[in-house]
């Protein structure tokens, strides 16, 4: 692997936590699937485009870049290898060749330079140590006039599973709160770009122009009934931390609590819950003669 700064994202996405998404990818998806839409309109992709998708993860994304950009090529780009390993085994499956996968840490990894169309990411940009850093080595990687489209993260009070979690009151520290005070910080984190104002700061230092910072919500499947969200996202790796630490009784409260507050979500298809997102844009400014 090519050096990396971001070490606990590395620890993270290359032990429990990547088996878990690579092992459900098809879960993760069904969570985030409502953003590809919106996403692949605004990178705007041609036939013949090189693109770029950075925290590629099991490679949905990718795999949707690469249809679009069927006379050019795509490369995903993950930390994790067991993501990586999924998404190159999926890829082969549906015989796209032209879509490749490497492992790195985007903030310092050797991309070529003004060698790709378009970036885009669906919630892989919220984790670097150093966002600036990191945007300006992705723009690096754009010809001049060359595109970024993402989403991340927005205001949490706006997302339907932030309050699951803070059901669980004293059981056990919220991930979702948690991670919502890096507004505050601005350290690595599912929220830490929440804010549009910061989007457009950073991206600007980055050396990237026309900014545009849309809101993009989606509603995601996260199971078929209650218990079964439930079984899904206390498995996911910061609440099986928490849960690890708890007494068997206060744990079992703490399922019982998040399969309460999932009833309300329920409907004939499952378990639905809206996720509150920025659908962003940006260029790599031309040239100038």
């Amino acid at each position: 692997m090519r050096p990396l700064v971001n070490t606990a994202q590395s620890e993270a996405w290359n032990g429990y936590e990547g088996h878990h998404w690579s092992d459900h990818h098809d879960r993760w998806n069904a969570v985030n699937e409502g953003f590809n839409a919106p996403l692949l309109a605004a990178a705007a992709i041609r036939p013949e485009d090189r693109v770029l998708d950075i925290g590629c993860g099991a490679g949905q994304a990718t795999r949707l870049a690469a249809r679009a950009a069927h006379r050019g090529t795509a490369l995903g780009l993950d930390l994790s290898e067991p993501m990586l390993a999924r998404a190159r085994q999926i890829a082969a499956e549906e015989g796209l060749s032209h879509a490749d996968f490497q492992q790195g840490d985007a903030q310092v990894h050797p991309l070529p330079s003004a060698s790709f169309d378009v970036a885009l990411s669906r919630f892989g940009v919220m984790f670097f140590q150093d966002p600036v850093a990191a945007f300006a080595n992705i723009a690096a990687a754009l010809r001049p006039g060359g595109r970024i489209a993402f989403v991340c993260m927005a205001d949490p009070s706006r997302t339907d599973w932030v309050p699951v979690f803070g059901a669980l009151g004293d059981l056990m520290p919220s991930p979702a709160a948690g991670e919502a005070e890096t507004q505050e910080d601005h350290g690595p984190g599912m929220f830490s770009l929440a804010n549009p104002d910061r989007i457009r700061l950073v991206l600007t230092a980055a050396g990237l122009g026309a900014v545009s910072v849309t809101p993009c919500d989606a509603d995601g499947l996260w199971g078929r009934d209650a218990e079964d969200a439930a079984a899904f996202v206390l498995a996911s790796g910061p609440a099986r931390h928490f849960l690890a630490g708890l007494a068997p009784d206060t744990a079992e409260r703490a399922r019982v609590e998040v399969t309460r507050s999932l009833r309300k979500f329920e409907r004939p298809s499952g378990v639905h819950l809206r996720t509150a997102g920025w659908l962003v844009t940006a260029t790599r400014p031309l040239a100038r003669p």
